[in-house]
């Protein structure tokens, strides 16, 4: 497999891997816009922006973007994350100019009709109305919201209903002229695809553009919190989140490797003492998630009313045990689930895409999986449990709690517990 990576006079980036094999292929259009670039009164915008690029362009109506890649048995769609929006398909290697076609087209060619808006707009409210009902989707909101109090990587993707119910045509073209600049994309592609030929493409498509500064996103601080809400449902869920290295530090992989010792599966200390042991719950993990300059190691488990306060103390007490008693066995564990997760997720076409854009996106180049995995493997106990030492009792925390959670303890009773 070969990966290629190139880059237009005006700073539009293209970057391929080669599958031999494959009969088909994955691209798409990665855009450093995502919800932490947008100022307060654009939160959910560029959620927004990402569904009505398929609401029509100045050649394709709303249907005709649908058919033009189902018609060849090939899908597409996109997302929003905090620091990125994508827009991508899959189809079969004889469709790969088509689809890089309707993807150009949706992306810089976007009709914003203002009918189809408020259509949009209804979707969106629908979907915002459907997060409030989906308590393990409205809680990481809440546990975010309280990690980064009053910072845009703190305010949902989605935005609030109150914003979205506002946002003009003239909002949404507002963010594409500060953020879809020629510099602020990448193509990726993976699968049955030739990098030249998308060269050609890419120039023809984006060669035009010219480069514009983009705004810069705020840096992120740690602030730590809690936000709790009562609600009648038949569980307390309860999540906690520690503040952890962003993905340009080298801790990353100790970061990941602990999350998955401590909560990453049915070996892992949390369930095996909480679920398995104690039976106080059906669902625990324990999660790493990284941002450019920040990161956040996270649990959540949802209990019953009357066990909250004794799961809570026991996560507690487990992450202090991990930083005394973690053993060589359990990093082996971990390090080996992290490869393979990683290994095996690149035997599609469609991650591998999104690993080479993200990848770019971060360094500017895409490291070899040799050098990923010997960081992994340079992680050695002694640094996993250090590492455990500091999410136990030093790493600032925020907490989430909704449902019946009278019971709960509080973030400072957690703190005093983390202390003691």
């Amino acid at each position: 497999m070969t990966v290629r990576q190139d880059q237009l006079k005006n700073g539009f980036r293209i970057v391929t891997e080669h599958m031999p094999g494959l009969q088909s292929a994955a691209i798409g259009i990665w855009v450093t816009a995502g919800g932490r670039h947008e100022r307060i009164e654009q939160n959910g915008i560029a959620h927004f922006l990402e569904h009505m690029a398929f609401k029509g362009t100045e050649r394709r109506t709303a249907l005709q973007i649908a058919e033009a890649i189902e018609d060849v048995g090939g899908y597409i769609n996109a997302y929003t994350s905090r620091e990125v929006t994508a827009y991508y398909a899959r189809v079969l290697k004889d469709d790969v100019a088509l689809a890089m076609d309707v993807i150009g087209d949706i992306v810089l060619n976007p009709v914003f009709d203002p009918r189809e808006i408020e259509v949009e707009r209804g979707v969106i409210l629908q979907e915002i109305g459907q997060a409030f009902d989906t308590p393990d989707d409205v809680i990481f909101d809440w546990l975010q919201e309280q990690s980064y109090h009053n910072q845009p990587l703190g305010r949902t993707i989605l935005g609030p209903s109150e914003r979205v119910s506002t946002f003009s045509r003239d909002d949404l073209s507002g963010f594409v002229a500060e953020h879809y600049g020629p510099d602020q994309m990448i193509l990726s592609a993976a699968g049955a695809v030739d990098h030249d030929a998308l060269m050609e493409m890419a120039e023809q498509m984006f060669g035009h553009l010219k480069p514009r500064k983009g705004l810069v996103a705020d840096p992120a601080r740690f602030t730590g919190g809690e936000a709790r809400q009562e609600k009648e449902l038949e569980q307390a869920h309860f999540a906690l989140a520690l503040e952890s290295p962003g993905y340009r530090d080298d801790e990353i992989y100790t970061a990941q490797i602990y999350s998955t010792a401590l909560g990453g599966g049915m070996s892992s200390r949390l369930f095996q003492e909480v679920r398995e042991t104690r039976g106080l719950c059906y669902t625990i993990f324990a999660q790493t998630g990284a941002y450019a300059d920040t990161g956040t190691t996270t649990i959540y488990a949802g209990t019953s009313s009357d066990q909250v306060s004794e799961l809570a103390s026991i996560t507690i007490d487990e992450m202090k045990r991990a930083a005394e008693e973690m053993t060589p066995e359990e990093v082996a564990r971990a390090r080996a689930q992290m490869k393979a997760g990683m290994l095996m997720g690149l035997e599609s076409p469609s991650n591998r895409a999104e690993r080479l854009a993200r990848l770019v996106q971060i360094w500017g180049r895409v490291p070899s999986l040799a050098d990923t995995v010997a960081k992994i493997d340079a992680v050695s106990t002694k640094d996993v449990r250090k590492f455990a030492e500091q999410m136990a009792v030093h790493a600032p925390a925020a907490l989430a709690l909704y449902g019946p959670v009278s019971r709960a303890p509080t973030l400072a009773e957690l703190q005093e517990r983390r202390a003691a």
